[in-house]
């Protein structure tokens, strides 16, 4: 116990340390010195996902820019909260970073007791890129449109089930935010996992899920299932034919999205470093395909123009859970 209690001291200590010495010594030292050691880059999902992903082809890419491994680490749980509050907790050196996402700034409205605000506590660096679902129905479904099935929901309140990859996911989130703009009464029927909730679409338990592109495409090119729209801004280059929520729903939009933070008092010199070779991979060709093979568009943008994107995601969805009355604690 008392050796346990001098580790935790000791490693105390030493965060404070490294605080201290990102404030006193100059900013112009570390955007020179920087990166001199690994870097991790700290994930709140599973290895092997699309998030996953995202974050070893963009950490591959830093590693190669500036000469340091840039460690994928995989945290999960809590809807990711247990990574955001790893690199909250982090010295703000910039050796250590967090692969943000949609799901951060709807946490800030499904958790009533987080120990961190992420708008407050995480400094936006870059963002990274974002795609899009789409709105897919069981083939016994009559409607082939939005229209056909806002007008087929109504003529069936409380008889149409929505599947998810379970409450306050982004398949949930999306329905929610449908519902709210719709007025339609849809069941939701929550499920571990986007599989599980995929397997009911097909096999009829369910009418309607919001899933990625990448997993739905050659399902509904094969006729499995339906798909009525994609809930991005513009149409998606996989289902070039499906029209968008949006052009049914004006304002309707929704898409997954990852960019990276790092802890609040980072050094800018650092973040502008960091988003400048990030911008630079996005614009590398052969980067840009191995994303495209994953339906994932590039989404550049200043530090400022991502801090200002997620606040304002976040705004979006405190009114959606709200609406909803979604509570995951």
């Amino acid at each position: 116990m008392v050796e346990d209690a001098v580790s935790l001291s000791r490693r105390r200590f030493l965060s404070l340390t490294a605080s201290v010495a990102a404030l006193t010594v100059p900013q112009s030292t570390w955007a020179q010195a920087y990166p001199n050691r690994p870097v991790r880059l700290i994930v709140g999902f599973a290895p092997g996902g699309g998030n996953d992903i995202v974050a070893r082809l963009m950490g591959q890419w830093l590693s190669e820019r500036l000469g340091q491994p840039f460690i994928v680490e995989n945290r999960p749980g809590a809807g990711t909260n247990i990574a955001a509050e790893a690199v909250v907790n982090a010295p703000p050196d910039g050796y250590t970073l967090l692969l943000a996402g949609l799901s951060n700034a709807g946490n800030a409205a499904l958790y009533s007791k987080l120990r961190f605000n992420f708008i407050r506590d995480i400094a936006p660096v870059a963002g990274v890129i974002r795609s899009t679902l789409v709105m897919a129905v069981n083939s016994t479904v009559p409607a082939k449109t939005i229209p056909e099935f806002i007008a087929y929901a109504k003529a069936n309140p409380g008889k149409v089930n929505m599947a998810s990859a379970g409450t306050g996911s982004i398949t949930h989130l999306a329905g929610e935010l449908f519902k709210m703009m719709t007025g339609v009464n849809l069941v939701h029927v929550p499920y571990k996992g986007s599989g599980p909730a995929l397997t009911a679409l097909l096999g009829g338990q369910v009418e309607v899920l919001f899933l990625p592109t990448a997993v739905s495409t050659e399902y509904i090119r094969t006729g499995k299932l339906r798909g009525l729209a994609v809930t991005s801004v513009k149409r998606s280059d996989a289902l070039p034919d499906l029209p968008t929520i949006g052009e049914s729903v004006p304002g309707y939009e929704i898409s997954t999205w990852h960019g990276v933070g790092a802890p609040k008092g980072t050094p800018s010199e650092v973040i502008n470093r960091l988003n400048k070779e990030i911008d630079a991979g996005l614009a590398d060709p052969k980067l840009k395909a191995r994303f495209a093979q994953l339906d994932d568009v590039p989404m550049p943008m200043t530090p400022a123009e991502f801090g200002k994107f997620i606040a304002d995601e976040t705004e979006k969805w405190i009114k959606v859970v709200r609406a909803a009355n979604i509570k995951l604690d």
